[in-house]
């Protein structure tokens, strides 16, 4: 417990040069990795709200390709990470049940830009969180998150076609277990952000 504990981010004092804070929701499948991600690349001590997966979830939920799993968000995860000087992005990685998803539309709320994670063992479970964010036309990227044990070796462009992605939505691939690879992702997407917000400036 002791050495578990010691692993995790130290609590980093919020830069005095910060300015500027982005919401982002990091949204996807059960098991898809969400949780993972907001915990590897916060610099500070995550908010998990995660609980042991008991058997009155059996038949509720889809468990297959994710038996391993023994916990799962019941709320909300929250992690702060600061990209540079000035730009702080709080995150918050939302259950990925259906029966958690009432939830979503509350933490979209004053979001500027989401990720959505995809296992490609489980892409059908992308298109709930993909249909919403279009829905609240909230900006977002696809970050395709690389199991170990994922031997389909689909391609960037197969998986854009599978998911019907416009050409204008960044699709990367991912290891949401790395910090590196975890904040690539985050700087994805506020580049992406950056260009649309350019764009509408320029049509006004």
């Amino acid at each position: 417990m002791g050495s578990a504990i010691s692993e995790l981010p130290s609590r980093t004092p919020l830069s005095d040069t910060a300015e500027t804070g982005l919401k982002i929701v990091v949204v996807g499948g059960f098991g898809v990795g969400k949780t993972t991600l907001v915990r590897s690349v916060s610099e500070i001590r995550p908010l998990n709200t995660e609980e042991v997966m008991t058997q009155a979830g059996v038949g509720v939920d889809e468990t297959a390709d994710v038996a391993a799993k023994t916990t799962t968000t019941v709320a909300f995860d929250f992690g702060r990470i600061s990209l540079n000087e000035r730009v702080v992005l709080y995150l918050f990685g939302a259950p990925g049940q259906e029966r958690f998803w009432f939830l979503w539309d509350r933490l979209f709320s004053g979001t500027l830009g989401a990720v959505v994670l995809v296992d490609t063992r489980r892409m059908d479970d992308s298109w709930y969180a993909i249909d919403r964010l279009e829905h609240h036309k909230t900006p977002f990227v696809v970050a395709v998150n690389r199991f170990d044990d994922d031997t389909s070796a689909h391609s960037l462009d197969e998986i854009r076609q599978a998911l019907a992605l416009p050409g204008h939505v960044p699709l990367i691939d991912c290891d949401a277990r790395v910090r590196s690879s975890g904040k690539d992702v985050l700087i994805t997407l506020v580049d992406h952000l950056y260009e649309l917000a350019l764009a509408q400036e320029m049509t006004q």
